[in-house]
């Protein structure tokens, strides 16, 4: 059976099997017992041995696309409604085992915020709390504070050293802390954003827009949703040229809930120059979406006008999905280089300016010695 209908190229059985456990409505209630499960689009219970190669294959790709808690929970229920009890067994240990990891980051990052609020260091969160109950692969913060000042609480409170410091990460003013007995790098964004940290216009209402919202019992700082959803555009589309699953699930989450405010999502992103990022990336995301479950996210007309491609161009390749650098993201970094030249934003211009010697240095440094740590 065709468990890979997406307008997404070289799409494979697990990106599709997964896509299904993320997307599919009907395959929620054939999981939960509600209806027969009946639905073309849907994966059948003897498929979900057959992904490629094996169960660990897939959650190896589940956890690269920070989606393993969503994607096994129904799953799970599945495989054991199947009558197949090793396999539901082997999920259940799965999940076991990545529900440890997050619940010990999130014992790190509660008392890493509360360290900071006390030292007046308020930090917000980004990023990595938009997965939940999934967690990403570091712990993502944002403060307005001085950097100077984040480096002596993490040294002094946690015992943490800092990491190596990539051109990128002095650019962007961004620390990575080694914390001893956390797995995972803390990550924290010092008054900018952006690759180069080319964005100031962006950080400017992030503090004052911050939501709160409780997970475990512990109060954490979050961005506001129109926040999240620029953070995650400039993220994907002008860092990285990749999107994960878990992105498509989050900013779906937040667009069927009608939680974005677009008249000032369409005001932040004109003003930054990446508008039209943001409009083609959740284009991307309703498009993926509609080819799962049967229906897009509810986009606005501004929106759906302005994107400059859609999934047609997307690729899935080396576990993701990848959107095109030449020439559709590079004239989204054009756009972003000429809205902060002619607003007079001549430093962050001149920030920015640098990503394609970065970026040609980092695929050098990459072939040469397998990584690009050292730049990126």
């Amino acid at each position: 059976m065709n468990t890979t209908i997406s307008t997404v190229r070289d799409a494979t059985t697990n990106l599709g099997l997964l896509s299904h456990l993320l997307l599919n409505p009907v395959f929620f209630s054939a999981a939960s017992g509600d209806g027969d499960g009946s639905n073309s689009l849907a994966p059948q219970p003897g498929d979900m041995t057959e992904a490629d190669g094996d169960l660990e294959e897939l959650r190896k790709l589940s956890i690269t696309n920070h989606v393993i808690v969503r994607a096994f929970e129904p799953l799970q229920q599945i495989l054991a409604r199947a009558g197949k009890k090793a396999e539901a067994e082997w999920v259940a240990d799965a999940l076991r085992a990545e529900r440890a990891r997050i619940q010990h980051a999130l014992d790190f990052l509660g008392g890493i915020c509360g360290a900071l609020e006390e030292s007046r260091c308020p930090a917000i969160v980004i990023k990595s709390l938009d997965h939940w109950p999934d967690l990403g692969s570091d712990l993502d913060l944002y403060t307005d504070a001085k950097a100077s000042r984040i480096v002596d609480v993490m040294r002094k409170r946690f015992g943490a050293t800092v990491a190596d410091r990539s051109w990128g990460d002095r650019l962007a003013n961004k620390w990575n802390f080694v914390v001893p007995g956390l797995p995972e790098l803390v990550e924290v964004h010092v008054g900018r954003l952006g690759q180069t940290g080319e964005q100031t216009i962006l950080t400017r209402s992030l503090s004052a827009r911050t939501r709160t919202v409780m997970i475990d019992q512990r109060s954490f700082r979050v961005a506001a949703p129109e926040d999240r959803i620029v953070i995650s555009t400039l993220q994907r589309m002008y860092r990285h040229f990749y999107i994960r699953l878990c992105d498509v699930v989050d900013n779906a989450f937040l667009l069927d809930s009608h939680a974005v405010d677009f008249g000032y999502l369409h005001s932040l992103g004109q003003s930054a120059g990446i508008w039209q990022g943001i409009s083609t990336y959740l284009t991307i995301v309703s498009e993926y979406v509609e080819a799962y479950r049967g229906y897009g996210c509810p986009l606005p007309a501004m929106v759906t006008r302005s994107a400059q491609f859609s999934t047609e161009k997307v690729r899935f390749r080396r576990d993701f999905l990848r959107v095109p650098i030449v020439p559709q993201s590079l004239n989204l970094y054009a756009r972003e280089l000429t809205t902060l030249l002619l607003r007079g934003e001549l430093r962050n211009t001149l920030r920015l300016s640098l990503l394609p010697g970065l970026a040609t240095a980092a695929a050098l440094e990459q072939k040469i010695t397998g990584s690009d740590k050292g730049i990126w």
